[in-house]
């Protein structure tokens, strides 16, 4: 069973997100406008489930995991991570002129899957960074295979995958033959920690990094559809208001303060 997960490396989680003026550039990606001097990089958590995921396939059903990634250099870092907790092998595709845009990343990533064998194809349900979940599922329109997202189960029994999926406080069960794609949500699985022989063996695994020419795409193929204009911080939160009186006088007053937000919005 060969195994593909789909890895980005993003901020960690707990690092306060640090914008800047647009770049001189020009650029017009979101890392354009985002600060990352002394920030740690980790691997996207929801990824975490698609290598920890991976590797419970294989312990099981034998075969390959390889992880696949688009970003910069430093990016290796945390496929060198992915590696020490199991995988066998990665990918990094490192090419300035590949922007952040979704669509973009897609195109490269689906020509370097049609250069590979696989069953079965993993991700994570969204990057914590982004938030935009859109990459592995257009890799999978691209490839003309289907795709389950935010998967907190997977069976796997020949070549049928039985998932159940988060629906919106519900579940889903669907099954699809394979080979698939399948996004991973919380609760899919609980990655472990890389042991120290495996950080040690991963130095000697292998890592291959390409850029869009090897790939055989040009500037034109991974044209962004999207553009950043701009980015800013949420509002500040304000302090909460305490209504006073009986219910009666509290419904009042709530409704003198909604109506002008209603009026607002066209409601």
């Amino acid at each position: 069973m060969n195994v593909v997960v789909l890895l980005k490396q993003t901020f960690d989680t707990e690092e306060k997100v640090v914008l800047r003026d647009a770049p001189a550039n020009g650029a017009k990606s979101v890392d354009a406008f985002i600060s990352d001097d002394g920030v740690k990089f980790i691997i996207n958590p929801y990824d975490e489930y698609g290598v920890e995921e991976a590797i419970r396939i294989k312990e099981n059903l034998g075969g390959k995991i390889t992880l696949v990634s688009v970003g910069p250099e430093r990016t290796t870092e945390a496929l060198r991570t992915g590696l020490a907790m199991g995988a066998d092998e990665a990918v990094l595709i490192r090419d300035d002129r590949i922007s952040s845009d979704e669509y973009a990343v897609s195109r490269v990533i689906a020509a370097q899957l049609a250069t590979m064998e696989w069953d079965v194809i993993l991700g994570g349900n969204f990057a914590v960074d982004s938030g935009s979940g859109q990459v592995a599922i257009r890799v999978a329109a691209l490839l003309g295979i289907p795709h389950v997202s935010a998967v907190t189960s997977l069976t796997i029994e020949g070549n049928r995958a039985t998932a159940v999926r988060d629906a919106e406080g519900d579940t889903e069960t669907i099954e699809v033959g394979l080979p698939a794609l399948f996004t991973a949500q919380q609760g899919l699985n609980d990655p472990r920690y890389p042991s120290l022989p495996g950080i040690m063996k991963a130095k000697k695994k292998p890592l291959t990094i390409l850029d869009i020419d090897a790939l055989g795409l040009t500037d034109a193929d991974i044209s962004p559809k999207t553009e950043t204009v701009t980015v800013t911080p949420p509002p500040v939160r304000q302090a909460g208001q305490l209504l006073q009186g009986d219910a009666a006088q509290q419904a009042s007053a709530l409704a003198e303060l909604l109506l002008p937000k209603v009026a607002r919005h066209g409601a």
